[in-house]
C-alpha cells in the first residue's frame, strides 16, 4: 500500500483519487474549493485537505512527507507546475505528474524532468499509469492477440545498462524508450537514463515474466556490458 497526494478535485483529479483507492492505496485530495470534495462521493476514505495546493503547510497536512507520488491537475498550468516543483525539489517526492493545457509548455517542463499530460489529448488513466507505475500496460496488440507492445517501469537498479544487454537478460526486443517526453528508437549505443519509460515487443503468455523481472534489482554478479 502506498500513499498518494491528488492537487485538484476537479473530475480528473477525483477520478484519480478513487481509482487509486480502489486500488489499495491511500489518497489524500487538497482543493480550495470545499464542495469539490463531494465529487469523491460516500465511500471516499481518504484525507481531504482545503487549501491552496503550492502552500507548503498545505501540502504538510496532507501528507506530502510521506508520499510516494503526487498529481497536479488543477485548473491552472502555473499552479500545477508550481505544486509539481516544489514536491519534487522541496519534498523529494519520487514519483510527481503535472497535468498542462499548452502542450508547447508540456514539452518545456518534460525536458525539466517533470513529466506532464496534456489533457487535450490525454485521459486520466493515461496519469495513473505513468503515477504508479506498475508497468505492463499494452499499448498495441496484434489482431491474433499473441503478440504486444507493453510499456514497462523498471527498478533503479537497472540505471546504466546498455538495452541490448537489458534486452539479452528478458530475451525479447526493447525497441523504443521515452526520454523527456521524446520517443527514441535503441540503438547499439543506448544506456538505460532515470526517467525512461521502456517499451518492450513481448509474447503475451510472457509479459507477466517481463514485469517481474524489471520490478527487481538486476541479477547478482551480472555485467552490464
Amino acid at each position: 500500500m502506498l500513499y498518494y497526494v491528488i492537487m485538484g478535485c476537479g473530475r480528473v483529479g477525483a477520478m484519480l483519487a478513487r481509482a487509486l483507492e480502489q486500488r489499495g492505496h491511500d489518497v489524500a485530495a487538497i482543493d480550495i474549493n470545499p464542495d469539490a470534495f463531494r465529487r469523491l462521493g460516500p465511500d471516499f476514505k481518504g484525507l481531504t485537505v482545503t487549501g491552496v495546493g503550492f502552500d507548503r503547510d498545505v501540502l504538510i497536512r496532507a501528507g506530502i512527507e510521506q508520499a510516494h507520488g503526487l498529481a497536479a491537475v488543477a485548473d491552472g498550468d502555473n499552479t500545477n507546475i508550481l505544486v509539481a516543483r516544489t514536491a519534487r525539489e522541496h519534498f523529494n517526492v519520487p514519483t510527481v505528474v503535472a497535468r498542462i493545457y499548452d502542450p508547447a509548455r508540456a514539452e518545456v517542463y518534460e525536458r525539466l524532468g517533470i513529466p506532464t499530460v496534456a489533457t487535450v489529448r490525454w485521459t486520466a488513466d493515461q496519469v495513473l499509469r505513468r503515477l504508479i507505475q506498475v508497468g505492463g500496460e499494452s499499448i498495441w496488440r496484434d489482431p491474433s492477440g499473441l503478440v504486444r507492445l507493453v510499456e514497462l517501469a523498471f527498478h533503479p537498479g537497472w540505471i546504466g545498462w546498455p538495452i541490448r544487454a537489458l534486452e539479452r537478460q528478458l530475451a525479447t526486443p526493447v525497441p523504443l524508450v521515452t526520454r523527456f517526453g521524446q520517443g527514441l528508437v535503441t540503438t547499439d549505443d543506448t544506456v538505460l537514463q532515470d526517467g525512461d519509460i521502456l517499451y518492450a515487443m513481448v509474447d503475451s503468455d510472457r509479459a507477466s515474466r517481463l514485469i517481474e523481472i524489471l520490478n527487481g534489482p538486476p541479477p547478482a554478479g551480472e555485467a552490464e556490458a
